[in-house]
């Protein structure tokens, strides 16, 4: 008989939780629609709605995170900072999933391990705001909270929240999930034709002889194998790809919340993984309260700010079981913190037992603005906080087991430095992200490459 699947197994249900049971606590980061009617409205009609995703692609990801917990994978999470409905394009999509199957193939060539493949898009339509109205030349409107909720144009009607916006969310999402698949199936993901994933643009990066260098590896790896079999590795075809988003908009995430036959429980069907940013992480606030009784896998944003002790009742509530799988902490502390507020969240998760997925998030915790107004992100504070998370958790007896990215496939200038050395008057050149910067395609890359060399150098033996 085979050892039971611990990632699967059997949980306590809280008995005394619902879909709606978070509109009983304070609700963070929420939109003041003019019109509760016609919120309910929209709520009861996106509950009627196919989902988005399955729950045996759920308990599948949740399987694969149980290992990577244990080392056995690495967890690459990656996407747009605010997807908008202007993007659901063919073209962006694609480029996206490239920069992704790009970014797995230097990982899985480097660290000789399988990749979790996560995607921040098919429903990361709402962003979390440092304040409720924004001001401009005396004029104060609501801030523009994600396409879900209303529209980045600075006028009274634009940042009206609107829930039909949520519909039109669904939809996009859909769109984005159903392209995706047809990519997966129709063998986008290939190994045998990884030249599918060319972007043009990068055709003179700095960095395109040593991927490609990967590439021709990775070929004759492939070639060789299928040699010695006389076949051809059709496991070799595709690739999954899951999907996860900021579950801030509760409302469209109780809608979408299911039980489905044969399973016990509750599902979020509208995305494989999704988790709470930190400002509303708060205990005893809606989205804790909400998270605390899905199936899902589910993640934590934690900063700075948080203390051990805050962090152990967090991962009680969410974790009640222990269960392989279930819950991922996401740290972005910045480069600046992360050697003296890490360290201790560290030692208190691992001195408790707990089971989690420790990842970091280098992005957000490096955000600043520059002289001449844009909001950017220095490469080297990304890579520096990159690096010295994975030194602080060997050093803790803690595994890091994923890296979570806000990136593009395309040509733009958000961040500066990496490979072309990227400076502050480059920002203006291609800087169109309505909300945070991302790394391009070349900076992403950039950053797989250090995961490699990162690990290559912890595990390599120390001399006499």
């Amino acid at each position: 008989m085979s050892a039971p699947d611990r990632s699967l197994q059997t949980v306590s249900v809280p008995s005394d939780w619902t879909p709606a049971g978070w509109r009983a606590r304070p609700a963070a980061q929420q939109p003041h629609y003019p019109d509760e009617a016609a919120l309910a409205e929209v709520v009861g009609e996106l509950s009627r709605l196919p989902p988005l995703v399955t729950s045996w692609e759920i308990l599948s990801l949740k399987k694969q995170l149980a290992e990577a917990q244990e080392g056995k994978r690495f967890l690459l999470q990656g996407g747009d900072c605010a997807e908008s409905f202007a993007d659901c394009e063919s073209a962006l999509v694609s480029n996206r999933l490239k920069v992704l199957l790009q970014m797995s193939l230097v990982l899985v060539h480097g660290l000789r391990l399988p990749v979790v493949r996560v995607g921040r898009f098919a429903g990361q339509y709402a962003k979390p705001r440092s304040a409720d109205m924004e001001e401009r030349d005396g004029v104060s409107l609501p801030s523009y909270r994600g396409d879900f909720i209303n529209q980045p144009e600075f006028t009274a009607q634009a940042r009206l929240p609107d829930p039909r916006r949520m519909v039109k969310g669904h939809a996009r999402s859909a769109m984005t999930m159903n392209f995706v698949r047809a990519l997966i199936d129709g063998g986008f993901a290939d190994l045998h034709h990884p030249e599918y994933w060319d972007l043009g643009w990068v055709g003179h990066s700095p960095l395109s002889d040593e991927y490609r260098r990967m590439v021709a590896a990775v070929g004759d790896a492939v070639r060789f194998m299928e040699t010695i079999s006389g076949d051809t590795l059709h496991n070799l075809n595709r690739a999954d790809f899951y999907t996860s988003h900021e579950a801030l908009l509760l409302p469209y995430e109780e809608a979408l919340t299911r039980q489905v036959p044969r399973q016990w429980g509750w599902f979020n069907l509208s995305t494989h993984f999704p988790w709470i940013g930190m400002r509303t992480a708060a205990i005893d606030g809606a989205h804790v309260e909400y998270f605390r009784g899905l199936r899902n896998p589910v993640a934590v944003k934690i900063g700075p700010s948080v203390t051990p002790d805050q962090l152990l009742r967090l991962v009680d509530v969410l974790n009640p079981s222990n269960e392989p799988g279930r819950l991922a902490l996401i740290h972005r502390m910045g480069a600046a913190q992360v050697a003296q507020k890490l360290p201790p969240l560290l030692d208190a998760v691992r001195r408790e037992g707990h089971r989690v997925l420790w990842i970091c998030d280098p992005m957000h915790g490096n955000t600043e603005s520059t002289s001449n107004g844009y909001k950017t992100r220095r490469f080297d504070n990304i890579r520096g906080e990159l690096e010295s998370a994975f030194d602080l958790h060997a050093a803790a007896g803690t595994r890091l087991g994923g890296v979570h990215l806000e990136l593009t496939g395309e040509n733009v200038t958000e961040c500066t430095g990496g490979a072309r050395e990227l400076t502050d008057t480059d920002l203006a050149r291609a800087y169109r992200s309505t909300v945070d910067p991302r790394l391009n395609y070349e900076q992403s890359l950039e950053i797989a490459m250090l995961i490699v060399r990162k690990q290559a150098s912890l595990a390599a033996p120390v001399s006499a």
